[in-house]
């Protein structure tokens, strides 16, 4: 089936909210996070036969997601890489409840 999926891949070559957890609460001690083995997921995607588009520069965000718009006859994946550091906030830490929540480094 050709369903028009698009799937949306933030790529920081880590598991990244790990690696986020780590450097915030372990001391930057790193373990089994680095990822920078993964396959190109944008050539994967086409070689199961859906289209497969990576962006590395920020110019590139828009013209990708038009492109994935139009296309309609199957899936689509965006292999959008981002810097390796980069963290997800708000989050809230382990053991912790909504009023703890962390909304950024200052």
């Amino acid at each position: 089936m050709k369903l028009p999926l698009k799937i949306f891949i933030i790529n920081n070559m880590y598991l990244g909210m790990v690696r986020q957890w780590q450097e915030l609460f372990h001391g930057k001690r790193y373990s089994a996070v680095d990822y920078h083995d993964n396959p190109d997921f944008a050539l994967l995607a086409q070689a199961f036969g859906a289209t497969g588009l990576r962006v590395e520069h920020p110019d590139d965000v828009e013209p990708a997601l038009q492109k994935a718009k139009g296309i309609t006859d199957g899936p689509v994946v965006i292999d959008f890489i981002v810097d390796e550091e980069e963290n997800v906030f708000p989050m809230v830490p382990a053991g912790k409840g909504l009023g703890d929540v962390i909304r950024g480094l200052s």
